[in-house]
């Protein structure tokens, strides 16, 4: 194999694949990027077996052909390159050869015989919308999955395509955040996908602002096609716990807040919570907000600030860092809390379909 490529877009190409791979993987040929040249462009691959991202860029072939090298390796000596393309040289016993100016490089690789195949998606239902509102909806919600090992069904992204919408959603049973999006949807097409934070990660890494996805599910596989980049996954296996119980239909009381003076606010009054189960009280009144948050041997935190807010008085405690992910992430100018009393969940809204639910704690 013998190609030509822009340095560049080799670079970049090698950092949106090599990502995925697990260098502990006990098959040698699975630490690698798979490398196919052929009809003008360079296809690059990496997996874990479970998650598997290909890429794809121009390149000047004067003889295709297959291989798999260390990625970061070829990154590293690439990278450093005085030059604008980057030429290798692959023999057939699959040892890269790089050469530009006075430097020359060999880097040892593998045969592509063992590297697994890509999986065919067949009778797959398929969906499509925008990047951007996709990027958007996992950035809204993939917080608040669970990272317990023992909780595999909430170790990711549920993706329900239902009733006309698509409804991204991820708990950890302690909190949960919604987010949906108009969408048709035959109903013969309509499905369920529970998609692992692991792939969530990549494609919030790699999708873009703009364009298409189009997205195929079969019930174990999802792929995810957008640009020139192709995200093929394992799905968590198994029925997602019903979300829309959990948000509170009960009305209470609603409190109009400033997102980015709050947020401002529960960061700076948290540096005086001393460990995951301590939290700041949110103390209520006519259009006021009193912040309080206690520490043991530490000192007192206390802020006061303007809100909209008309109701009785309400005293609520919360994890403050669960209570800054939905204000990090939204972007809108206001966003609305719902009350009803200091043991029932709170619930966080916005101007776009976003709902929040989180669990309060019981201070001593």
């Amino acid at each position: 194999m013998k190609i030509k490529v822009n340095k560049d877009a080799f670079i970049t190409a090698l950092q949106q694949v090599q990502s995925v791979i697990n260098t502990r993987n006990p098959l040698p040929v699975l630490s690698n990027v798979l490398f196919r040249a052929a009809d003008g462009r360079l296809e690059l691959t990496g997996t874990d077996t479970s998650l598997t991202v290909k890429t794809a860029i121009e390149a000047e072939v004067a003889e295709p052909g297959t291989t798999t090298l260390p990625p970061k390796r070829i990154f590293g000596v690439v990278r450093e390159l005085p030059v604008d393309t980057a030429e290798l040289d692959i023999s057939p016993e699959n040892v890269a050869s790089i050469h530009s100016g006075s430097s020359d490089f060999k880097i040892n690789g593998l045969g592509a015989e063992d590297y697994p195949a890509q999986v065919a998606l067949d009778g797959a239902k398929t969906f499509t919308l925008d990047q951007g509102v996709f990027k958007n909806m996992l950035r809204l919600t993939s917080y608040a999955a669970s990272t317990d090992a023992n909780r595999t069904l909430l170790n990711g992204v549920l993706l329900s395509f239902k009733g006309g919408r698509l409804s991204a959603v991820a708990t950890d049973s302690r909190r949960l955040a919604l987010v949906e999006q108009e969408l048709a949807i035959p109903e013969s097409d309509e499905a369920d996908l529970i998609v692992p934070l692991k792939t969530v990660d990549e494609l919030l890494r790699t999708l873009g602002s703009e364009g298409e996805i189009r997205i195929s599910a079969t019930p174990k596989l999802a792929a995810f096609e957008y640009g020139s980049i192709l995200v093929t996954s394992k799905l968590v296996e198994g029925v997602y716990p019903n979300f829309r119980q959990v948000v509170p239909q009960a009305s209470g009381e609603r409190v109009t807040l400033d997102r980015d003076s709050f947020l401002t606010a529960i960061r700076r009054t948290s540096q005086l919570v001393s460990d995951a189960v301590s939290g700041v009280k949110l103390t209520f009144g006519a259009d006021q907000l009193e912040i309080l948050a206690t520490a043991p041997d530490i000192g007192e935190a206390r802020e006061r600030m303007a809100v909209k807010y008309s109701g009785k008085d309400v005293t609520i405690s919360f994890n403050p860092a669960f209570l800054m992910d939905p204000l990090k992430n939204l972007t809108t100018d206001e966003v609305y809390l719902d009350l009803i009393d200091d043991t029932s969940p709170g619930v966080i809204r916005s101007t776009v379909s976003f709902v929040y639910v989180l669990m309060p704690i019981r201070l001593s």
